[in-house]
């Protein structure tokens, strides 16, 4: 495969022959001759370089004419302009391949038939070069074309695409950026056509494109050739790989969204070129992923080579092949927002009053904006659009941006979070909830209303205008105070961005929230479905069952996803997980719950916690549980995780529990796991030297130790005025079990609210020693100040 000025095989063209080749040739071009040995699949072929549509024109002598046709041309005379564009293509078209040229190309398409077979078709993909600007970007204003084959065809489409140089899109562009129309040539790519058309494609990340944390790889996929990913036309799939532990060996997708994936693009054999048009996507593959974990799991792997090779965070796109169903990176280019932005400095929204919720979608941008609907359904209706008004429409295009600009925030149907809505959004710093199936229905024009991003991964829309502050804090500078600070956090949705406040890992996840926002069925329901006996609850268990398994493995994945992201976004700092502590009434309004638990007059002291663990009545929940909790740590590699077990009331039942545990697979000590128990009924501080022996930390609970050392049930708003964790006794069993734990070796620790509401009490627990203090997100900034002011004071600390 011999070089020539005219036709350059991608082996043989890198990154710095963008002048030469363009954008997207010198991309492939470095991927092809760099990563092929490491295993990254890119599509084979060539670039014909701008120096050949020079040729072309040259031979033919086109040049005069064309400066004839473009010289001194007004932009803002549409009609001129189409007639003038036309006949300019007219030109270059006219002007015909050299021989020579021609003979190299035909040499080029037979080397790639060559290694692919006979039957190998073409994608021909067009990319503008500016001499004098080679980082000038010309992104979408060329022609692609699609499963080409014949050498007569391919002829035809590369005198197409040299012609669309001069579209009426494209001169428009060049005017408007101050390009010379004779300063700018066009190369063509000429590649194996992945036939993404009857298999799938997207668009991936080696960074999550919302927080800007760096240690996921976010992949978005759908059906059918990849524009309608990159244009926003549907609600992708979306999965996430974790790097760190992705570079040890471990082989597991962190999480994984469903996506809509109502249409899918097709070719359609057209009379001079294939075309392509949208179908819907057949049933049964809207409710299934659209590529299979061992195919993200090597889409990750691509991510991380890539990352690697040019030394920062990737925006790729993928292809997979419906013939030889193999996966090829097809793009590959910097990532220009989420990289850029400070993560020291943050700033947090918080919706400050609620309302009815018109609508819901994915959310981009982190923030909260308010204004009057405006619903644009087609072009000519932009100049309708006033700056400040929310934007509500199917799904956008590259044509709406300047209206885009002045928008308040986006709201479209279609779309998920790497699509062209969601990328201009997030560019230009405003909220926008993408993919909501159905907001040009239900919001009606001049409707004011609130695009909330700040509630994580669900973005909503509310009725009316409501109150919101932005809290902002610069944390670069703040220094680790001895006393470990650490996170409460159950929310998997927000588990990235809250990874940047200063901190030692979460003190407290809590698995009830996973259990009840993403698995919402009761497990027992899950294992038992004949004993549910509300034809409701057993169809809406029936849907969020498909497409697993067997609804145990339903089970065990949410919440392992669920968990896992936690994880991973503190990995390698600790991450305390508590085992489910729902009390019998909360379990029971779970899907299909309300078979399977007693009615109990006072829930709170009853039937929860670890009593639940090895009694029959719950055991094989407790058995699920503790399966999700060892694929985080084994299949996942989230090590990081440690079990923590709440309301032990006597040292039998942690004896049993633990044996439990081991017979399940997590044996305490092995793989370094370790096991706390939370510290909050006052036999747990009275016997605390037994218990000890039994676990490697407490964690102390202060609403439950607080309500038991004082009779207070703190559900009860009559006798409210009497719960007080500041009273002296309280303080006096917090004292006595952190003094217990230093005695005994182990870690002490408190993850109730105390700290958080009042600094008085944050105090105390530094003048006693305690190890680690676990905090609500808002206050974990302003306490770790006080917490370092309080140490750097004379008095002796322990």
């Amino acid at each position: 495969m011999g070089t020539s000025e005219y036709v350059r095989f991608f082996e043989e063209i890198g990154i710095g022959d963008v002048p030469l080749v363009g954008g997207k040739n010198a991309s492939l071009g470095e991927m092809f001759q760099k990563l092929s040995s490491r295993g990254v699949r890119v599509p084979h072929g060539f670039a014909i370089t701008a120096a050949a549509y020079r040729y072309m024109l040259d031979q033919a002598g086109a040049w005069e004419r064309l400066h004839a046709e473009l010289d001194g041309l007004d932009p803002a005379d549409v009609e001129a302009l189409a007639r003038k564009a036309k006949r300019a293509r007219e030109i270059v078209y006219g002007a015909g391949l050299p021989e020579d040229l021609a003979a190299q190309i035909r040499d080029g398409y037979r080397a790639l038939q060559q290694e692919y077979g006979e039957e190998v078709s073409l994608a021909v993909r067009s990319s503008a070069t500016a001499e004098d600007l080679p980082t000038a970007s010309f992104a979408g204003q060329q022609d692609s074309y699609l499963n080409i084959k014949g050498e007569a065809s391919l002829l035809d489409t590369c005198r197409r695409c040299f012609a669309s140089l001069f579209t009426d899109r494209a001169i428009h562009y060049r005017v408007d950026q101050g390009f010379d129309h004779f300063k700018v040539s066009l190369s063509i790519g000429v590649m194996k056509m992945v036939r993404s058309d009857i298999s799938s494609s997207g668009v991936m990340f080696s960074i999550d494109t919302e927080s800007g944390f760096r240690d996921a790889v976010f992949i978005t996929g759908a059906y059918g050739l990849g524009e309608n990913v990159v244009q926003g036309a549907v609600d992708p799939d979306e999965f996430y790989v974790h790097k760190p532990t992705y570079l040890a060996g471990h082989r597991a997708v962190l999480r994984r969204l469903l996506g809509d994936k109502a249409v899918k693009m097709i070719l359609v054999d057209g009379e001079t070129k294939n075309t392509t048009r949208n179908i819907p996507t057949p049933r049964a593959d809207r409710t299934r992923f659209c590529l299979t974990d061992a195919d993200v799991l090597e889409l990750a792997g691509y991510a991380c080579t890539i990352e690697a090779h040019y030394g920062r965070p990737m925006d790729m796109e993928w292809a997979k092949d419906g013939i030889d169903g193999k996966l090829y990176i097809v793009q590959a280019r910097p990532e220009t927002v989420a990289s850029q932005h400070s993560v020291t400095a943050l700033e947090a929204y918080v919706l400050d009053g609620r309302g009815e919720i018109l609508v819901e979608g994915r959310s981009v941008g982190e923030r909260i904006a308010s204004g009057p609907v405006r619903r644009i359904e087609n072009l000519t209706q932009l100049n309708e659009f006033k700056p400040g008004e929310v934007l509500v429409a199917d799904t956008t295009t590259p044509d709406w941006e300047p209206v885009m600009k002045t928008a308040a925030a986006i709201v479209t149907n279609r779309g998920g979070r790497t699509c062209h809505a969601s990328i201009i959004a997030r560019e230009l710093g405003i909220p926008a909830v993408v993919g909501t199936g159905n907001a040009t229905t239900r919001l009606p024009d001049g409707q004011v209303v609130t695009v909330s991003c700040a509630e994580g991964d669900s973005g909503r829309v509310y009725q009316g205008e409501l109150p919101f502050h932005v809290d902002g804090t610069e944390v670069a500078d703040l220094a680790r105070p001895r006393t470990q600070i650490m996170i409460n956090l159950g929310n998997p949705d927000l588990a990235f961005k809250t990874s940047f406040l200063p901190n030692d890992g979460v003190g407290l996840a809590r698995m009830e929230f996973v259990i009840s926002e993403y698995i919402r069925v009761h497990p027992l329901a899950l294992l038992h479905p004949e004993k549910v006996d509300d034809p409701e609850a057993r169809r809406t268990i029936d849907q969020l069952t498909q497409g697993y398994p067997d609804r145990g493995a339903f089970f065990v994945e949410r919440l392992s996803e669920g968990i896992g992201t936690i994880a991973a976004a503190f990995w390698p700092k600790p991450v305390v997980v508590r085992m489910s502590d729902f009390k019998t009434n909360e379990y029971a309004s779970l899907l299909g719950g309300a078979g399977f638990e007693p009615s109990e007059s006072n829930p709170m002291l009853g039937f929860r916690g670890a009593s639940r663990y090895a009694h029959p009545a719950y055991a094989e929940g407790f058995a699920l549980e503790c399966r999700a909790m060892r694929r985080v740590r084994e299949e996942m590699g989230l090590t990081n995780v440690i079990l923590m077990l709440p309301f032990v009331r006597r040292v039998a039942e942690a004896d049993l529990v633990l044996a439990t545990m081991a017979d399940l697979g997590l044996r305490r000590g092995e793989n370094g796991l370790k096991v706390y128990a939370m510290c909050e009924i006052p036999n747990n501080v009275i016997l605390i030297d037994e218990f000890a022996k039994r676990f490697d930390g407490f964690s102390i609970g202060s609403n439950d130790l607080t309500q038991l050392t004082l009779g207070v049930d703190r559900d009860s708003e009559i006798v409210a005025f009497d719960y007080d964790e500041r009273d002296e006794g309280v303080k006096e069993m917090i004292r006595l079990a952190v003094e217990g734990c230093r005695r005994n070796g182990i870690h002490s620790g408190l993850c109730g609210q105390a700290p958080s509401d009042y600094p008085d009490m944050a105090e105390f627990l530094v003048r006693i020693g305690i190890e680690s203090m676990s905090l609500n997100p808002d206050t974990v900034v302003k306490t770790t100040r006080q917490v370092l002011q309080l140490e750097a004071q004379p008095v002796p600390v322990r």
